[in-house]
C-alpha cells in the first residue's frame, strides 16, 4: 500500500570533528552546532536519525542533546560504527588513525565484538533498543548483515547504489571498499545468499538516494542511445552520480532529485550528511561560518520544496511502514 505522501528520510552521520584530517585525538566539538540543524528539521516537519558513533556516545554534550530528541519523539538515535577507534581495539595496520580500516577488514570475531560493544553503550546510554544502522566509511558485507541481525537490528542504510568504494582502501594490503555499482536504488530485505538480492525475510537495506544524470538527459534524448556503451562511458564520466547530500555547490541537483523522484513515483528519498558539517572548519566542504550559513540557505530552500511533497519519518519508522508491507 502506497503512503499518503512518499518518505523524506534524513540520516546523519554522527562522529568527531573533521575525520577527513585523520586526527590522532578525535574532538566532538561537533555536538554543540546540532540543535540548530535539529530545530529547522523539525520546523518542516522531518525526524533526523543520528546515527551515532563511539566518540559522540561518549560526549555529554551530544547525549544531553540526543536524550532531548528522543524524549520529544523528534528524531531517532541508530549506529554508526568506526572500527578503528570502536573497542575493543585491536590494531590492524601501522597507523590505524591514518588509514581508517573498514569493519569487514577485520577477523569475523572482531567485528562481532565491536558492534556488540556499541550497541551495547548507545542503548544502555538511551534507554532504547538500536535498530538502525550505516557502515562507517559505507563498507558492508553479508557477514556484516548477519550480525547486526544477531543484535538485533532492523535496518541498514549503508549501500550507495552506483557508486563504487573500492578503489577507497582502509588497509592498505586488502581489497578497498565495497563496490555497489550494480545494486538497487530502491529499499529491499538483504538476501543470505547476496548483499544485493532481496529475500522474504531478514535485514530491510533502505540505499542513499543517488541518481545518475542519464535519467535527466533521458527527458531530452531516447534512453536507447544513451544506453549504448560509448556515449554511456562518455556520460557517466563528464556526469557522475548525484547524492542527496550537500556540499555548498549543488542545489540544484538535490532539487531535480526532489523532481525525478516525483516524477518515478518513489516510496522515499534519503538525505545524508555528517555531524561535523555544521560545524565551521569541521569538514572539507564548509571551512568557515559563510559557508554553513549557505549551507543553511540552501537546506532551507530544499526543505520547503520536500516538505509540500514527502512526509517526514525516521530511518527505524520507514522499516517499521516497509516491513509492513
Amino acid at each position: 500500500m502506497k503512503p499518503r505522501k512518499p518518505f523524506f528520510i534524513i540520516t546523519i552521520d554522527t562522529e568527531g570533528d573533521n575525520l577527513w584530517s585523520k586526527p590522532r585525538e578525535i574532538t566532538t566539538q561537533n555536538a554543540l552546532y546540532l540543535p540548530r540543524f535539529q530545530e529547522l528539521c523539525e520546523r518542516f516537519g522531518f525526524k533526523p536519525t543520528w546515527l551515532t558513533n563511539y566518540e559522540m556516545a561518549k560526549s555529554d554534550t551530544y547525549v544531553d542533546f540526543a536524550k532531548d530528541v528522543l524524549e520529544r519523539n523528534a528524531g531517532e538515535v541508530g549506529m554508526h560504527l568506526h572500527a578503528w577507534n570502536n573497542p575493543p581495539i585491536k590494531v590492524l595496520t601501522d597507523n590505524d588513525y591514518k588509514y581508517h580500516p573498514y569493519l569487514i577488514e577485520y577477523p569475523d570475531q572482531i567485528m562481532r565484538e565491536k558492534i556488540h560493544v556499541i550497541t551495547d553503550i548507545l542503548e544502555t546510554t538511551f534507554s532504547c533498543k538500536m535498530k538502525s544502522h550505516r557502515a562507517g566509511r559505507w563498507s558492508f558485507d553479508l557477514r556484516y548483515a548477519s550480525m547486526l541481525l544477531e543484535e538485533g537490528y532492523k535496518v541498514d542504510c549503508s549501500v550507495t547504489p552506483h557508486v563504487s568504494w573500492r578503489n577507497n582502501f582502509g588497509d592498505p594490503v586488502q581489497n578497498g571498499g565495497t563496490d555497489y555499482s550494480q545494486f538497487p536504488e530502491e529499499s529491499y530485505i538483504i538476501s543470505k545468499d547476496s548483499l544485493k538480492k532481496t529475500s522474504r525475510e531478514g535485514l530491510l537495506e533502505v540505499p542513499m538516494t543517488i541518481m545518475i544524470l542519464r535519467e535527466w538527459l533521458s527527458s531530452f534524448f531516447p534512453r536507447s542511445i544513451l544506453m549504448k556503451t560509448p556515449l554511456k562511458r562518455y556520460v557517466e564520466r563528464l556526469m557522475p552520480p548525484v547524492w542527496l547530500r550537500p556540499n555548498g555547490r549543488n542545489l540544484h541537483q538535490m532539487l531535480w532529485i526532489l523532481e525525478l523522484a516525483k516524477a518515478r513515483n518513489l516510496e522515499y528519498v534519503e538525505f545524508m550528511l555528517h555531524s561535523s558539517e555544521f560545524m565551521p572548519n569541521g569538514s572539507p566542504n564548509f571551512p568557515n561560518e559563510s559557508s554553513i550559513e549557505k549551507l543553511y540557505v540552501d537546506l532551507e530552500e530544499l526543505f520547503v520544496i520536500a516538505s509540500e511533497r514527502f512526509q517526514g519519518v525516521t530511518l527505524s519508522e520507514f522499516a517499521e511502514w516497509k516491513l509492513g508491507q
